[in-house]
This record gives C-alpha cells, sequence and structure tokens, in this order.
C-alpha cells in the first residue's frame, strides 16, 4: 500500500483499482527506461531509475550508442595499425631470402625464434 499522511485515503484503494503509477511503468509499456522524455534527454518518470543502474548496467547502455561504438572503432583501427606496424619492423630486422616473400604473422614470430637462437648459439660460441 502507498504510504500517504492520510490513513483514510489508503482505505479507499481496493484490489480492483490499477496499481498507483510507478517507475516500471514505462518498462512495462514497453518505451524502456524513462520512455520518450528520456530519448528526448528530458527528465522523466525512469530518470530516478536512470541513477539507481549499477555500473555495469550503465556501462552496456553506454556502449551501445553510435558515439560510444564510433570511438571505439577508430581505437581498434590504431591497435591494429600499431599491431601491424610492429610486426613489420620485425620482419626488416629477419634474414629472409628472398627479402620480397610475404610471410604471416605466426612465420614471423617463428623465424624471429629461431633467429633469436641462432644468435644466442654464436655468442656462445
Amino acid at each position: 500500500m502507498m504510504l500517504s499522511p492520510d490513513p483514510a485515503v489508503e482505505d479507499d484503494l481496493s484490489w480492483g483499482d490499477p496499481p498507483p503509477r510507478c517507475l516500471l511503468d514505462p518498462l512495462r509499456a514497453g518505451r524502456g527506461p524513462g520512455g520518450a522524455a528520456a530519448a528526448a534527454g528530458e527528465e522523466g518518470p525512469g530518470h530516478a531509475r536512470s541513477l539507481s543502474l549499477s555500473r555495469e548496467e550503465r556501462r552496456r547502455r553506454r556502449r551501445t550508442t553510435a558515439r560510444y561504438r564510433s570511438a571505439h572503432a577508430s581505437r581498434e583501427r590504431v591497435r591494429v595499425e600499431a599491431f601491424n606496424g610492429a610486426f613489420g619492423d620485425l620482419r626488416d630486422l629477419l634474414p629472409i631470402l628472398p627479402p620480397d616473400k610475404k610471410l604471416s604473422k605466426i612465420e614471423i614470430l617463428r623465424l624471429a625464434m629461431c633467429y633469436i637462437s641462432y644468435l644466442s648459439h654464436v655468442l656462445e660460441l
């Protein structure tokens, strides 16, 4: 039952009456938290609910925005370019015959391991 300063108000509610409006109404209506007001950036009935979301729920919602996905994609492109650049630098340090032969990343790593092993063997002599 709802808390009310007047106990007579509580007695007026019967089992047939609809439940009082609550923060879950937008969720039940299928509009998501906050309904249309939250989508427009206004503080609506779901605004209080959005403040009580867990850290993980807030993170999931933030990750679904187009701005976040775009920023993440550009960071990933930079990371992959740096990764591929490092493999290119490593490949340039390895003796490969013929020099224009295209090697896969795993071939570059295996060749680097063999070359390091060879160089340590040369140093031991």
